[in-house]
């Protein structure tokens, strides 16, 4: 279980990405063929638990167009491991050290069963954060909340400096919160669950249409359940 939310201050250098042609295939596997050197590079048929979040296409935000994509490792794994030694990153993700921790980190979710799906967050095509999309029901938080069938969860960093601190965490949540709920019928909850000394995180979940629900006790952190259910999407 990871945090959900950095905001805080790095420096991060990254590209315009144009995204791929989507594709209703395990994007997931079939991002981790990119790097031969490593075992992610066998092809995995893994159970589509998650709808494709990388076929969601883009959301329009009050910052812009902001679109998932699916993680590459050959692509993405030096800027990921960069922003995971930020020190303010790696206070709450705990993935600080060389890239070989970033890369076990993503692999194992890559060539998992699928109930975990890393992505990058592009907006207006820079790559500026790092999400994973999971499946909260099949997760092992689901022991510490009552959890419901289909509950879908999301972890998210923020990695370039210039977009922390200015409430673009909140309408980034929105977006992905509501691609959720758009394209995955059966999920009527979206969760979090940010440590709850994370003000600026629990903030931004507020902000993007969450409630606090509960404070749970997971095993490496006590956290704030954040709850943004189907029914009362346009009433937050």
């Amino acid at each position: 279980m990871r945090p959900t939310v950095t905001l805080s201050t790095a420096t991060a250098t990254a590209t315009v990405i144009a995204p791929a042609p989507a594709t209703v295939i395990n994007t997931a596997a079939t991002a981790a063929t990119a790097d031969s050197a490593h075992p992610a590079s066998a092809a995995v048929a893994l159970p589509d638990l998650l709808d494709s979040p990388a076929t969601w296409g883009a959301k329009q935000t009050p910052d812009g167009s902001f679109q998932l994509i699916a993680v590459r490792l050959h692509r993405d794994l030096p800027l990921i491991t960069h922003w995971m030694n930020d020190p303010a990153v790696a206070e709450y993700w705990e993935l600080d050290g060389p890239e070989s921790a970033v890369r076990d980190h993503l692999c194992h979710q890559l060539l998992g069963d699928g109930r975990s799906i890393p992505c990058l967050g592009l907006l207006e095509g820079r790559p500026m954060s790092y999400w994973e999309i999971y499946r909260a029901d099949l997760d092992p938080v689901a022991r510490h909340y009552p959890a419901r069938p289909h509950d879908t969860g999301v972890h998210l960093l923020i990695g370039s400096a210039p977009d922390r601190g200015r409430g673009l965490g909140g309408s980034l949540l929105r977006a992905v919160s509501d691609l959720i709920l758009d394209h995955r019928p059966t999920c009527t909850r979206v969760v979090a669950e940010p440590d709850i000394r994370n003000t600026p995180s629990v903030s931004a979940f507020l902000s993007a249409g969450f409630r606090f629900a509960a404070e749970a006790h997971l095993p490496d952190k006590r956290a704030a359940l954040m709850i943004r259910d189907r029914s009362l999407r346009d009433a937050l």
